[in-house]
Order: structure tokens, then sequence, then C-alpha cells
């Protein structure tokens, strides 16, 4: 790595499933150890110094890693957050000995820099739904709650393609997201969610002659299942999962805006369209 300036990044699991670091672990290109040990973009790389899932090291010594990290790296490093945080009383998720949300704030304030990987960490997502007993929240907006001013970048998707955060670090890294106009309304690197999936569907045509399909494993569009389509900006048709094998659509599953922020409460139920109206009148708004 000589001559490359390496950004260290502590990566912080909250309420989640760990998805997302999964997600990324299958990253293809470059894949997990490139990632990890290479430059990402000329001349910069990333030093990953916790990641309690990734890391060898475990339980104490895995904390004293993690405790020292802020005084060590202070205001030179980069916070992945994995989760929502839990805010209701101190005895929702506890990291070593301090609960999630105490960790995240005080992390958050010596970093240059926060990426709230995957919905839950952008905006709450499924710990975050009704009735939320632990009161969970999106990264962004816990830290506003805290007075902690520090850029928020949100990486949503449940989980996000590896391809995601790979490009949203790149932006980053480049400096490129204090661009004007180059992160959206909710947080994200607008050229990583440029469009709405429903622009690129594969069964778009089926839409325009008002072809929907009744029951899964029919021919025709997927609205009146429930795709979200229409209301997800993401890649998902371009880079598709499992090595570009497949996404949700191409398998006949509707979308489900997993990259929105409505996700999960406000696009539930997943089967059924969102709409009132009919397809008709829907496809005259769209």
């Amino acid at each position: 790595m000589s001559g490359s300036s390496a950004q260290p990044v502590l990566w912080l699991q909250a309420a989640g499933c760990t998805g997302c670091s999964i997600s990324l672990m299958n990253a293809e290109y470059p894949d997990i150890k490139n990632l990890i040990l290479d430059e990402l973009v000329p001349g910069k790389a990333l030093s990953l110094k916790f990641h309690a899932t990734l890391m060898g090291r475990t339980g104490r010594a895995a904390l004293e890693v993690l405790d020292a990290a802020p005084a060590e790296h202070e205001g030179r490093y980069v916070l992945v957050v994995e989760g929502a945080i839990p805010t209701a009383g101190k005895g929702y998720g506890m990291i070593g000995d301090q609960p999630m949300a105490e960790r995240a704030g005080s992390l958050a304030r010596n970093a240059t820099a926060v990426l709230a990987l995957g919905s839950c960490a952008a905006y709450g997502g499924v710990p975050a739904g009704a009735p939320n007993p632990t009161g969970c929240k999106g990264v962004a907006d816990f830290l506003a709650g805290e007075g902690v001013e520090v850029p928020v970048v949100n990486v949503p998707g449940c989980p996000p393609h590896p391809r995601w955060f790979v490009d949203s670090v790149a932006h980053l890294l480049l400096g490129k997201v204090n661009r004007p106009g180059m992160v959206d309304d909710v947080g994200r690197v607008a050229p990583v969610y440029p469009g709405l999936i429903h622009e690129n569907c594969p069964r778009r045509a089926d839409f325009d002659v008002g072809r929907f399909a009744q029951s899964f494993g029919d021919e025709g569009c997927l609205y009146e299942l429930g795709c979200k389509g229409p209301y997800a900006d993401a890649l998902c048709w371009d880079h598709r999962w499992n090595g570009g094998v497949n996404w949700c659509i191409q398998a006949g599953h509707p979308c489900v805006a997993c990259c929105e922020p409505e996700f999960l409460d406000q696009v539930s139920p997943l089967y059924r369209k969102l709409l009132a109206q009919s397809p008709e009148e829907s496809r005259r708004e769209i």
C-alpha cells in the first residue's frame, strides 16, 4: 500500500441482522480481501480497525481496540454503522459494557464522516417498525437528536448490494459527497441511487399496456401484487445479486422499496398495491 493514504474505518453493528456485512462479504469486484487491503481509489485505501464479525480478536481484546480507536484516530476515521439505534432506555442492545446508542454517539463525535449502511441504519427499517418498543431510529435522525454534527451518508437496502457500499465509499474518499446535488434529499449518494426501478424494469412494457399478473408465477407487471418499483430508486436491475445472476423482479417477486425511507411500515402490506385507484390512473400519474 506504498504511497496510498489509508482511511481508518470503525464498523459498528447495532440493531440489525448482520445481513449488510454478509452482503459485503459477497462483493466480487473488488472482493472483500481487496476492499480491505488494496487501494479503493488511486492513492486511497481503507484500513478496517474494528469489525466484530470479521476481526480476529474477540471479547475484551476486541473491545480494547474499539475503546482506543477514537483517540488514536481522532477526526480521521470513518464510522460505518450497520443497524438501527435503540433509544428507549439503556437496556436495549449493548456493545461491550455500553448501550448501542451511547457507543454510536461517542464514536460519531470524533469521526470525519458516518456511513449508515442498510435501511435499518439509514432510516430505522425493520427494527423501527411499529410499535417500535426499543425506540429504534436511523443514524442521521439519532445523531441530530444528540446534537452531533457530522456528515452522514446513507447506503440503504435490505441488504444493500455490495457495489452500493463500494461506490458510496469511493465518492466519500474522493470528496465528491460535498459537491452540490451529489447527495439526494434522503441522504443517499445520488449517482448510486440514480432512478426508479420502474423505468428499467423488464416488465415495464406489461405495465404500459395494462397487462398485470394476478397471481405469483403469472406473466405481466407485478404492480397488482404489491410491486413498489414506481417508488423505489435503486440499481438492482443493473447490478443484480449473486454475481449478477438474479434480482427480485427477475425472480418473479415484487419490489418492496427496501431502499426508501418508507420501508417497512409505509410500504406494508408488502403484497398489496399502494394506491387505491386503478392501474390506469396510476400509469397516468407515473
